[in-house]
């Protein structure tokens, strides 16, 4: 998570500019977690692509829809992070699930086995 200086799109979409991919969430300079944001977005290479989102979860999705349906590769620092998010929590393409990836959806899914309840595992 990086905190920007700046409230507005434009000064925050500045400081987005060397990133190849974000979820932006604008809050105002004295407001905290516990309240609402004032903007939602996804930027794609410093680029604003959607905002006005009324969750992080759906920005995160949009960015995964759009990964998708505009053919990009996933940054090199994130690769993996991405691939959880695809794989085990969205399950596309599971079967093509790189060693460390498999590796911590075995351990995940032992981990809720041994529980006595019924439930699912979610990573946030």
């Amino acid at each position: 998570m990086r905190r920007l200086s700046g409230t507005k799109w434009q000064e925050a979409v500045k400081d987005l500019e060397q990133l190849t991919m974000a979820v932006l969430v604008i809050r105002k300079e004295e407001e905290g977690p516990k309240h609402p944001p004032e903007d939602i977005g996804v930027v794609i290479k410093g680029v604003k692509v959607v905002n006005e989102l009324t969750s992080v979860a759906s920005a995160c999705a949009i960015l995964l829809c759009l990964i998708y349906a505009l053919d990009l590769s996933y940054p090199k620092t994130l690769h993996f992070t991405f691939e959880v998010f695809q794989k085990i929590l969205v399950q596309l393409d599971q079967h093509k699930m790189s060693p460390k990836v498999q590796s911590l959806c075995c351990k995940l899914s032992k981990k809720s086995k041994r529980s006595k309840k019924n439930h699912c595992v979610y990573l946030f």
